[in-house]
């Protein structure tokens, strides 16, 4: 079978944006396509039809392939709860906490894993576009590796190496990728492709000449800065901070950043929303005394992130907000937040531990090893209806007004006795038009009530457009085992 892996010259370099829209390419031509990745570390999540557990980027790509997500796309997941130590998931399944020492010693043992999931979906496709993660050029990190080309020699995957221009010194990162990989991994490279280009590509010409110079790499395209792309969910927190956007809208509603913030994209929809005015807040500055909701996001460590809420002064902010007759809604974490007591007796997010919650819900939650995985659809209390997913570990318990009617007949969530205040453990609310128009009506504002996945279909659609154009794609599919016409 036909396989093709896209690595990058560091992270953040577009390798994500890129084999979506590649799988979207290919997929439009045809082809049964597959998207992978040996090990992802991301605390945005998605939840497979099997009550598995991938990063989002693999979910995504999934969309692109036009195929539902399973646990072999992504069959190592880290999701990290402090600077030093991460959640595993293997193939959507919680297998411990790590610290990242003890998981460089043995990923390695990880390997075989990550090579049967690759195969399963190698034997159903006919094409699998494989995401690197970080650089192969961090060669202190090589022995043991599955991520990059430890993985792409077991499997006999051939490697296009991606360089961002937007950032600087690509001709460096490229050059000097292949100056420091050792002669095994540097033969498993068959190209180099250049995303984030602003401008006239002329101007760049003599760059790629030197780079093919320099390292013997095919030169295999350079793609545009893709403006698309801002319509796709995102995987990593770091693009948060240039999430703002505001300018005398209707109506505002932010969310404070947590340290562990966990599902930011389900907020997207909101930002794209015409009467809406959303930000994320930073650390160290105060929730805004004019917001009109206030939404407590998900969070890897809810504790931790109770302590860190407090320690920016928002627990103040946020009473003074409801003392205003402002609105309050907490997702899955946010919601254990806002209840009176938070307890952890068994260390499932760390050291065992309690504490007093934010008590504007009458609820209590204890933190559990068991992880809640499932797809949902229902009813909103004015009758929307919505479609979300689950994604927690924690019971709680109390509360006489639920927020959520499930379709199977189950409830979810809590309501204040003003109804001011509500929390839920589902994500993906404000992705589904209906649910969303009536959220935004009780703020006063009107939505334009289109569902998010029709917005992340046409981006996607847009971004294989663009890399059609810029990219030498029939080279791209020979070096993957595939003749295709231009």
């Amino acid at each position: 079978m036909a396989a093709l892996m896209i690595q990058g010259c560091g992270s953040d370099v577009g390798k994500s944006v890129l084999v979506a829209g590649l799988c979207r390419l290919f997929a439009n031509r045809g082809l049964t396509v597959r998207p992978f990745k040996p090990q992802n570390m991301s605390n945005n999540a998605a939840v497979t039809a099997e009550g598995g557990e991938i990063g989002r980027a693999q979910a995504l790509q999934a969309i692109a392939c036009r195929t539902p997500p399973t646990v072999d796309m992504n069959p190592v997941l880290l999701k990290p709860q402090s600077d030093v130590g991460a959640q595993l998931v293997v193939r959507g399944r919680m297998a411990g906490t790590w610290k990242a020492s003890g998981y460089q010693a043995r990923k390695g043992e990880l390997l075989g894993v990550v090579v049967e999931s690759f195969r399963r979906l190698e034997a159903e496709s006919d094409l699998v576009i494989v995401e690197g993660a970080g650089s192969p050029a961090e060669v202190n990190l090589r022995a043991g590796d599955i991520a990059n080309m430890g993985f792409a020699r077991a499997a006999d995957v051939p490697v296009v190496l991606v360089g961002d221009i937007d950032r600087g010194h690509v001709i460096a990162a490229l050059v000097g990728a292949h100056a420091v990989l050792d002669e095994g991994d540097r033969a498993m490279v068959r190209g180099f492709l250049i995303n984030k280009f602003r401008g006239d590509p002329a101007l760049f010409q003599d760059g790629r000449r030197m780079i093919v110079e320099a390292t013997g790499w095919p030169d295999l395209g350079m793609a545009p800065w893709l403006a698309a792309a801002r319509r796709l969910p995102a995987e990593d927190a770091v693009v948060l901070d240039g999430a703002s956007r505001l300018g005398g809208r209707k109506v505002r509603i932010v969310v404070p950043m947590l340290s562990r913030i966990a599902n930011f994209d389900e907020f997207d929809a909101l930002r794209a929303e015409p009467d809406v005015d959303f930000a994320f807040v930073p650390p160290g500055q105060p929730l805004p005394g004019d917001a009109d909701l206030v939404i407590l996001p998900g969070t890897k460590a809810t504790l931790a992130d109770l302590v860190f809420f407090r320690a920016q002064g928002w627990d103040i902010d946020l009473l003074a907000h409801v003392r205003r007759g402002g609105r309050v809604l907490g997702v899955c974490g946010g919601l254990q937040m806002l209840g009176r007591r938070l307890s952890d007796p068994d260390g499932v997010e760390g050291a065992p531990a309690s504490a007093e919650g934010l008590g504007l819900l009458d609820v209590e939650t204890v933190m559990t090893d068991q992880k809640t995985l499932r797809h949902v659809t229902g009813r909103l209390p004015g009758g929307a209806r919505f479609e979300g997913y689950e994604m927690h570990v924690g019971r709680t318990a109390g509360g006489q007004r639920p927020m959520l009617r499930f379709d199977d007949g189950g409830e979810d969530g809590a309501i204040s006795a003003d109804g001011k205040v509500r929390g839920c453990y589902v994500h993906g609310l404000f992705d589904t038009g209906e649910a969303r128009a009536e959220l935004l009506a009780e703020l006063g504002a009107a939505s334009d009530r289109l569902d998010q996945s029709a917005r992340v279909d046409q981006a996607l659609d847009d971004i294989a457009a663009a890399l059609e154009a810029a990219f030498d794609i029939p080279a791209l599919a020979a070096i993957a085992g595939l003749e295709i016409s231009r």
